[in-house]
């Protein structure tokens, strides 16, 4: 998708990093605060915005109900109904892909007659392509709302887990922060070269991802038949791929088990690949959102850091739950933020 390549993302970091700054300056300082639901209401606010420009505010509450209706529908129960037994989950989350395709619908009929299809992702749709040509209205709204939730529910969870992290370990938190200094005190001044900049942010952020990696478990299908690790995998079958073992897979990475931001950096400072990461998938059906993502969660961290020490109340380390599509999160994390002198 055209607007979610990197190039797209790079060109609208000035729009993402206000959102950032605006978690970090509404985050109550002196108390511990459960911190997954700002973050996901900092990120939506950030991912909506993204795919619709102005229209956000109209779409934001219906996609957060989306995002509701979603983890509604994977929490456990004492039944496995089949698939086409219409649960009160099942039509609790029909309702509100509803709701979201009614909001959208107008909207997309308004910027198609106007001839202003806009520069965010929907105007990006609404333009013909050279090989698609002009996506039906159909195509356009069965699309958006899976795209509108991903663009805030996966970085959500990962959210969490690079904000514990912080707090974990304070010297990485200390070379954040070093960083996000440079930063402009305009967060809309922010361009992709400061995020560039950013080498130990991006660097922390990935060695969160690749021991938390937010979906822990891919299925892909084979399209034809295949040996893989000297098994025969037959046309048709699904394989199941799990980043969180591949992550920590030592003939990948030294001491996998170890929190080492530093492995993706060589000597010199600069980006370096030590081994497999899957965090968004990989290959032609890795995650379209992946740039949109890690600028977010760069941007999330730097802010941070830049502000506060982030500290975790004494007690038991947090666990974490599968939530929605095999996803680990910290639910009930709490965390508390102290300015930095």
């Amino acid at each position: 998708m055209r607007g979610l390549r990197p190039q797209a993302v790079a060109a609208r970091i000035g729009e993402i990093a206000p959102g950032t700054a605006r978690f970090v300056d509404q985050w109550p300082t002196g108390q511990d605060v459960e911190i997954l639901p700002p973050v996901r209401h900092a990120l939506a606010e950030i991912g909506v915005r993204y795919l619709f420009s102005e229209d956000a505010p109209t779409l934001l509450p219906f996609a957060s109900q989306l995002f509701v209706a979603r983890e509604v529908l994977v929490r456990p129960s004492r039944w496995e109904w089949p698939r086409w037994i219409p649960t009160p989950a099942r039509r609790f989350r029909t309702r509100q892909q509803v709701a979201f395709t009614n909001a959208l619908r107008p909207i997309v009929r308004r910027r198609r007659s106007s001839g202003r299809p806009g520069d965010d992702v929907l105007g990006q749709m609404l333009r013909p392509s050279s090989h698609y040509g002009l996506l039906p209205e159909g195509a356009i709204l069965d699309t958006l709302p899976g795209i509108t939730v991903a663009t805030f529910e996966t970085p959500s969870r990962a959210a969490g887990w690079i904000l514990l992290h912080l707090a974990r370990y304070p010297q990485a938190a200390d070379r954040v922060a070093a960083e996000a200094a440079l930063l402009p005190a305009d967060p809309a001044a922010t361009t992709s070269t400061h995020l560039d900049c950013l080498q130990y942010t991006q660097a922390l952020v990935r060695e969160v991802l690749r021991l938390h990696p937010p979906s822990w478990l891919l299925t892909r299908r084979a399209p034809r038949q295949t040996r893989l690790a000297g098994y025969t995998i037959d046309a048709g079958s699904t394989v199941l791929v799990c980043p969180y073992t591949a992550h920590r897979d030592a003939r990948e990475h030294s001491e996998p088990d170890q929190f080492q931001p530093d492995r993706w950096l060589d000597d010199s400072g600069s980006p370096a690949k030590p081994g497999i990461f899957l965090a968004f998938g990989t290959g032609p059906h890795g995650c379209e959102g992946a740039a949109l993502a890690m600028a977010m969660l760069t941007l999330l961290t730097a802010q941070t850091a830049r502000c506060y020490h982030v500290s975790k109340p004494p007690g038991p380390e947090p666990g974490y739950q599968v939530t929605t599509l095999e996803g680990l999160a910290t639910v009930g994390l709490r965390l508390r933020a102290t300015l930095r002198s």
